[in-house]
């Protein structure tokens, strides 16, 4: 794809091709100021187009195809707009993880020693996932007719409807009514045949012709009916071939389809086995058609009628002696059945439910478990806006909008829930909530497959009953998100950081920018700058007037540790050696206090305690940074005592390091201390070669 045809290539694209493209980045991550990639080919990097690029302070070639782009207090957003590229989607690079990935990890872990139930789930899971969107556009029309319904404008269930009503209801049943030829071929596309034979082989129970024989007035020799007292409904045997068939009607049924399919494949693998490859369009349906349907009106038809019928039965009478228990089973259930895709068969229930109960007692308390889910979707809503989490916050609107509207738990599963293990336990509490208080209040039936949904509410009976459960447990779980947080401590820490990061840098970019306007325009009226010794920021520590000779308007900036300063060029890191992060200095510590070098805001705080940002109110950037490398000790001996945004005033405790732990870690100890934005000053000058004190003045920044 040519990216310039689209407008010009963003920072992001640049260095993604800079390093060879996504097909090439093994992983990528990124510390206080540098993106680290692990290529496949490391080879493959253009490092003169990287070096040259704006926004790009320098680059690091490492051994084992490791790369390292230094970008200074905007490597963050820089990271976060490479992840979020579309081609970035494919390869080996790690990204948040898709809706997919976190499914087929949560079947991975549930995978147990008999591969093939695995592959029954998936089979069932697959057969019906396509049909969401239809499912979900009937579920709807179901539900305007039933809030209509509710406030008396049209009676939805009187027998004599008008011919307008008779075509809505034309409209949400054209889906549940052929729903075993959409199953039919979704499980025959899931299996690798022709789908559209699988689908013939069920509509041919489901013509006119077939339907016909179900009705005894219908007038056609050899057919006997009778009525199945337990049930309610008409049973009617027919004699062809000589052969009793017993006749059902097969819309809306699940069982038959699933069952069908499953053998139809054996049929039609075998049959292509069997005639040469250049007839296979002719004979391979043909025969499969020949066998499978008369197979299934008389054999698997009745077989997945009787199934599904003694499943219903069952479920009701659990229901019926101890709706309690029932009503808390299903909500509690669904959370573990949803995500690994094993809640179809139930599903499939409530569709055999309606055709053979005339209504559905599962979908009540599942409500409970929908809007719990929400619930906590809520939650985390309302934490990403407390916490300017910006993706967070986008993800988990969308989320919610679907759940409550669309009565679709996937994107609140799959996007937030399953990515945050303490979302889950808070979750079930509201679920419990729900499901309890469907048992106590007796029960919610609906006489309509519908998705969950405020939408929805009307087609539930009794209304109220359904409403003060779903609530409750859409308030519990929300709560208990909120209050508790879904993240942990040192997550929320981190995720704190990575946003005052980011945010730092935009300030930064916004008041550089603003600063360039204003020397511009100064300059175009040839006036002359205006000092302030209001703006001026210097260390504060008595000794430094004395050691070091400034004027007015230059910054002392104090050392971060007591030890031995060297200068950069001694420095066993390419990056600061090269003056990547500007001009500065190392010091070899011979303590592990760390304090503030100057006053200022405190922009960035590794939630590794590592490394630190500070601004001063006139626009020095300063970055302190502990050892080399030592992100990679994720914070083990780093005590931090400041969090970012705060206000600092020079020797202000930043943390304490266990120097003696960085060594056993294998890390050199000496600690940074650089100005980043060096260009915009007349000089930084170092004062190296001298043993000093936390404080004592050893960079001079000269305007």
């Amino acid at each position: 794809m040519n990216t310039h045809a689209q407008g010009p290539e963003t920072l992001a694209e640049k260095i993604l091709r800079g390093v060879g493209g996504a097909a090439n980045i093994e992983s990528l991550t990124h510390c206080a100021t540098r993106l680290r990639f692990q290529l496949h080919d490391g080879d493959k990097v253009d490092k003169a187009a990287l070096d040259a690029l704006d926004g790009v302070m320098g680059t690091v070639a490492q051994s084992g195809d490791r790369f390292q782009i230094v970008i200074g207090g905007a490597v963050a957003r820089v990271y976060s707009e490479i992840m979020n590229l579309p081609s970035m989607t494919g390869g080996g690079t790690p990204r948040p993880t898709s809706d997919a990935e976190v499914k087929a990890a949560m079947r991975a872990k549930s995978r147990g020693r008999y591969g093939w139930v695995d592959n029954f789930f998936e089979y069932l899971s697959d057969s019906f996932r396509p049909l969401m969107g239809v499912l979900l556009g009937s579920s709807l029309i179901i539900a305007i007719a039933s809030v209509l319904d509710a406030f008396d404008v049209i009676d939805f269930r009187a027998a004599d409807k008008s011919a307008t009503w008779v075509f809505v209801d034309a409209m949400w049943r054209s889906v549940l009514y052929f729903l075993p030829i959409f199953v039919a071929y979704n499980a025959a596309k899931k299996l690798k045949i022709d789908p559209w034979v699988g689908a013939a082989v069920m509509a041919a129970v489901m013509t006119p012709n077939f339907t016909g024989m179900l009705n005894k007035d219908s007038g056609i020799p050899g057919i006997t009916c009778t009525t199945n007292q337990t049930l309610g409904t008409q049973e009617c045997v027919a004699h062809v071939f000589g052969l009793p068939m017993q006749l059902n009607d097969y819309g809306g049924q699940v069982f038959v389809p699933l069952l069908m399919v499953a053998l139809l494949a054996l049929v039609y693998k075998g049959l292509q086995r069997v005639f040469p490859e250049n007839v296979h369009m002719v004979f391979v349906p043909f025969f499969s058609m020949l066998i499978m349907i008369p197979v299934t009106a008389f054999l698997i038809g009745p077989m997945g009628v009787w199934a599904g019928n003694g499943l219903g039965e069952g479920l009701s009478w659990l229901n019926g002696n101890a709706p309690i228990v029932f009503a808390i089973l299903i909500p509690l259930l669904y959370p573990f059945l949803v995500p690994l895709g094993l809640h179809w068969p139930l599903n499939a229930l409530m569709l055999v439910n309606i055709n053979t109960l005339g209504y559905d007692f599962i979908q009540g308390p599942m409500g409970a478990w929908n809007f719990a889910c929400f619930g906590a979707t809520a939650g985390v809503l309302l934490l990403s806006i407390r916490h300017r989490e910006k993706e967070m916050r986008q993800t988990a609107t969308g989320a919610l909008a679907a759940g409550l509207f669309g009565g679709i738990s996937e994107p609140s599963l799959y996007g937030i829930h399953l990515r945050f293990k303490r979302i889950y336990p808070r979750m079930l509490v509201g679920c419990l909530v729900g499901g309890v208080l469907v048992g106590v209040l007796g029960g919610v039936d609906t006489n309509a497959f519908a998705f969950t949904s405020l939408l929805t509410i009307p087609v539930f009976t009794p209304m109220a009953t359904y409403g003060i459960a779903i609530t409750a447990a859409f308030f519990t779980s929300m709560a208990l998100v909120y209050f508790s947080d879904f993240r942990t401590p040192a997550e929320r820490a981190e995720a704190n950081a990575e946003r005052d990061a980011v945010e730092g840098a935009a300030r930064a970019e916004g008041a550089a920018a603003e600063e360039r306007e204003l020397v511009s325009v100064g300059a175009s009226v040839g006036a002359a700058p205006v000092a302030s010794t209001d703006s001026v920021v210097r260390a504060t520590l008595p000794t430094a007037a004395s050691a070091v000779s400034a004027a007015p308007r230059d910054v002392v900036l104090a050392a971060p540790v007591a030890g031995r300063v060297v200068a950069l060029d001694e420095v066993p890191d390419p990056v600061f050696a090269s003056r990547a992060l500007g001009e500065g200095v190392g010091i070899e510590p011979t303590d592990g206090r760390i304090v503030a070098p100057v006053g200022g805001e405190l922009v960035t705080t590794a939630v590794t305690g590592h490394s630190f940002g500070i601004r001063t109110e006139d626009g020095v950037e300063v970055l302190v940074h502990v050892g080399i490398d030592t992100v990679q000790m994720k914070g083990e001996g780093f005590d931090v005592r400041v969090e970012p945004g705060r206000q600092v005033s020079a020797g202000d405790l930043l943390a304490v390091v266990d120097l003696d732990a960085v060594r056993a870690a294998g890390h050199p100890t000496v600690t940074l201390m650089t100005v980043p934005n060096t260009a915009d000053f007349a000089s930084v000058e170092p004062h190296v070669g001298q043993d000093v004190s936390a404080g004592a003045p050893v960079v001079t920044v000269r305007r």
